[in-house]
């Protein structure tokens, strides 16, 4: 590929998220008002989280990717079996997925008995 085009379609790439990013807000937000909603309902609806904990959980997946990554590239090192740097990531990244699902219950519980 020529170096010209890289700059071009970059600023191609991030024109086009900008544009269907306004265009998907100014979508849910007409559907929004369709349905009747105030102003307030909807600021309220803004500023809700569906998601508290999103930052927490993919930091403990990454971690444990990592982990998975670095094991594998060090037991492939010294045993020249290349087999284990797949089965360390896949088997690492799941054992990290429910390590995130429980952490993330577990602050969701006394975030709601904080409430309470």
């Amino acid at each position: 590929m020529p170096e010209e085009l890289v700059p071009i379609i970059m600023f191609l790439v991030v024109g086009l998220v900008m544009i269907m990013f306004f265009y998907f807000r100014s979508k849910e937000r007409s559907l929004m008002l369709e349905k009747g909603l105030t102003a307030e309902q909807m600021l309220e609806f803004y500023k809700s989280k569906p998601a508290p904990y999103l930052g927490l959980k993919l930091g403990i997946v990454t971690i444990f990717f990592g982990i998975g990554l670095g094991v594998g590239l060090l037991i492939d090192r010294y045993t020249d079996v290349e087999e284990w740097i797949p089965f360390l990531l896949i088997t690492l990244s799941g054992v990290g997925l429910v390590v995130a699902h429980f952490v993330g219950r577990n602050l969701e519980k006394k975030d709601k008995a904080e409430q309470n």
